[in-house]
């Protein structure tokens, strides 16, 4: 199991949860920023999850078949199953960000716009 997995696996339930905008504007001073922030690190690890289940798909994936041959394979359905379970990257990334878990800096450039 990817240390991602391991990590939000036993921490975040998949139930939405609203948030209090007082304390995502407080720890940027802009909620924008604050919804941006997440977003970002929601899409981080959206990509790493999606790479993560292709790579592991992909060792079970037979390349004989031909496209009139359908083949269940049992071990990929659990998989898919599994990370379906999973809870969606927003939660996550909120979790990260509510936890002071997620690094972010202002660049100079966005301050002169």
């Amino acid at each position: 199991m990817s240390r991602l997995r391991r990590q939000h696996s036993t921490t975040t339930t998949n139930n939405v949860e609203t948030k209090d905008l007082n304390e995502l504007k407080g720890k940027t001073g802009n909620v924008y920023e604050s919804i941006a922030i997440i977003a970002k690190r929601a899409n981080q690890i959206n990509i790493s999850l999606k790479e993560e289940l292709h790579n592991k798909l992909e060792e079970f994936a037979s390349h004989t078949d031909s496209l009139e041959e359908v083949h269940e394979n049992k071990e990929q359905i659990e998989i898919s199953r599994a990370y379906e379970k999973m809870p969606n990257p927003a939660l996550l990334a909120t979790q990260e960000f509510m936890e002071d878990k997620i690094y972010h800096r202002k660049n100079e450039d966005d301050l002169f716009q």
